[in-house]
């Protein structure tokens, strides 16, 4: 499926080839995201992302856009919990371009203190837009109880205060140890000669040199009890959010918790979506979503609804849980979740985006690739009995958490912190 080479300086590069498609995506993936930040400097890895998109050296940030769509490319990056990822789609004969504009950036930026001025407004706009979204910001309420005292309770975008308060200084060091060969990994997918990708990409990156790899603190959880945590606001829904620790999971248990989120809110045909949407008319959306970290795992639930319905929607969702949890699944929804997640994750990889950011994930995040047949393989041996012990271990009151905001009542809100403790 794919073709890995290590540099002597470090660098890893990984190929997917797909003859059969027009286009190659190229991801430069550096090892190194929210995890990794101090609390004073929290958000500077977001920061940093963003300033390379403001040009290099050689290019200005108009000109960086204006190579990779000037020839029909697109051109993107993120930051997340343990990476942050620079990445262009181009036609296929521009593959060397796209690895010259990545390489560029990674490199060479130029980290001009007028454009980190500008750029450090943008990001607390940002940070002031998910804040006035009660559907994203109840996400970081939840996480600030799920992983106190720990960067994973943070928010990507740090807050206003520390953004403001990373100077040009702090950035060109923070570039400079962690933007490194041994922290870089090139991801390619699409259609490539895959001997000329490795060479184009080793010489772009070979004066570069190898430094010692960052870590970061693992969590400590030891929670006793329901976390709850409320934020009254003036708004016409309630929103939901609810997450369980998923963490010291082998591999047919990781796959037993992916498996068990279809059935409990993976779709439309889920548990949830059944109950709360089609049987009560409770919300317009519900879902629950696995999420895997290199340590430890969450799943979590997140619902809008009316203010007057919080309290009976909590009861649903918990009904559910213990459902899932004290009865299983049927032989036939686990049937049906099994084709469902291995047609999904097929339909996925069909694209060279999707793939590269796969690849990218399972290599920087899990270290470990595995082949197609083999996922396949360990969906298909998940049991009813699997699901059965994973939701025991992962559904309980004492590793529940759950964030809300909206117009709540006092009254409600007890009536909701007593319903909880039922699970």
């Amino acid at each position: 499926m794919y073709e890995k080479l290590k540099t002597n300086n470090g660098l890893t590069v990984i190929s997917s080839s797909m003859p059969q498609m027009s286009s190659v995506s190229l991801g430069a993936w550096i090892g190194v995201g929210g995890r990794y930040e101090t609390e004073e400097r929290s958000g500077i890895s977001h920061l940093v992302e963003h300033m390379l998109f403001k040009g290099t050296h050689a290019r200005s940030a108009k000109a960086l856009k204006e190579a990779v769509e000037g020839v029909g490319g697109t051109f993107n990056g993120f930051t997340s919990d343990e990476v942050t990822c620079y990445m262009v789609k181009v036609p296929a004969k521009y593959t060397e371009l796209g690895i010259d504009v990545l390489s560029d950036m990674v490199l060479n930026p130029r980290f001009d203190s007028k454009d980190l001025a500008k750029e450090k407004y943008v990001i607390c706009e940002e940070i002031k837009m998910y804040r006035d979204q009660p559907s994203e910001y109840v996400q970081d309420l939840l996480s600030e109880i799920m992983w106190p005292n720990n960067a994973l309770g943070r928010p990507l975008t740090g807050t206003i205060s520390t953004v403001k308060s990373i100077t040009n200084d702090e950035i060109k060091k923070f570039k400079e140890e962690n933007y490194h060969p041994a922290n870089i990994s090139m991801i390619s997918a699409g259609k490539m000669d895959t001997r000329a990708l490795f060479q184009c990409v080793s010489e772009k990156f070979a004066k570069s040199e190898k430094k010692e790899t960052p870590s970061f603190k693992k969590p400590n959880i030891n929670q006793k009890n329901f976390n709850i945590k409320f934020s009254r606001k003036n708004t016409k829904q309630t929103h939901i959010a609810m997450g369980f620790h998923a963490s010291e999971l082998d591999t047919r248990e990781r796959f037993g918790v992916k498996l068990m989120n279809v059935i409990l809110g993976g779709n439309m045909s889920s548990r949830l979506f059944e109950e709360l949407r089609e049987k009560h008319g409770l919300c317009y959306d519900i879902s629950s979503s696995y999420k895997r970290h290199s340590d430890v795992g969450e799943v979590h639930i997140h619902a809008g609804v009316d203010n007057s319905n919080a309290y009976r929607s909590i009861v649903a969702i918990i009904d559910e849980l213990r459902n899932i949890r004290d009865l299983g699944v049927t032989a036939e929804e686990l049937s049906r979740a099994k084709q469902y997640t291995k047609g999904q994750f097929l339909l996925a990889i069909e694209g060279t985006s999707n793939r590269m950011l796969w690849l990218g994930d399972r290599h920087m995040v899990h270290n470990d690739i595995p082949d197609i047949k083999k996922v396949l393989e360990n969906i298909d041996n998940v049991t009813v009995e699997d699901i059965y012990k994973v939701c025991g271990k992962i559904l309980r009151s004492e590793g529940g958490n759950l964030a809300m905001i909206g117009k709540l009542s006092e009254k409600c809100v007890n009536k909701i912190r007593k319903e909880l403790a039922k699970l």
